[in-house]
């Protein structure tokens, strides 16, 4: 005869609770939405939604005062002829044959620091085969944003550059830049 097999008990959960979870959008029907959360589990974030639109320049007080102003597509020179401006004087610069100081007014703080302070890739600092920026693409996304893509050539070969220009100020601004 074969002894009865014991099995545990089942393990009660408690009860699932009702918790308020307030929401970045106005409430439907003006009530607040309820979601259903389980004991000791994390209460789940808000989706995030952008806020408002960037603040333009107010007529008669100078830009100064409240410092950088985003500008938008209409106050902005071409974006393609910036965009293949910020490449090549970038690329230059890498490559040693003009100083980092003349990429100042093309990048934000951040990007010109990164680029004082980090290590240049090879295939720019080494070598004297000409620097050939080849293709370059621009998509729009925002007023005010472009995002390039370019390929430059040296010594045979095909590397890839990535930027986002911003426009501050009346002008594009290189916020993030990848050399590949």
């Amino acid at each position: 005869m074969t002894a009865p097999t014991r099995t545990a008990p089942p393990v009660a959960r408690p009860a699932l609770r009702l918790t308020v979870v307030p929401t970045p959008q106005p409430p439907l029907q003006e009530r607040t939405p309820l979601r259903l959360v389980e004991p000791d589990r994390a209460i789940p974030r808000p989706v995030h939604r952008p806020g408002p639109p960037p603040r333009q320049a107010i007529t008669g007080m100078p830009a100064d005062e409240f410092g950088p102003v985003r500008s938008t597509r209409a106050d902005l020179p071409p974006a393609v002829e910036a965009g293949h401006r910020l490449v090549r004087t970038t690329l230059e610069a890498l490559a040693g044959r003009r100083p980092l100081a003349h990429v100042r007014d093309l990048t934000s703080p951040g990007i010109y620091a990164a680029l004082v302070g980090g290590r240049r890739p090879a295939w720019c600092a080494e070598g004297s085969a000409p620097l050939v920026v080849g293709r370059m693409r621009v998509c729009e996304p925002v007023d005010g944003v472009a995002e390039i893509s370019a390929v430059a050539h040296r010594g045979g070969r095909a590397h890839a550059v990535a930027a986002r220009l911003e426009g501050i100020d009346g002008r594009w601004r290189c916020t993030v830049l990848q050399v590949g």
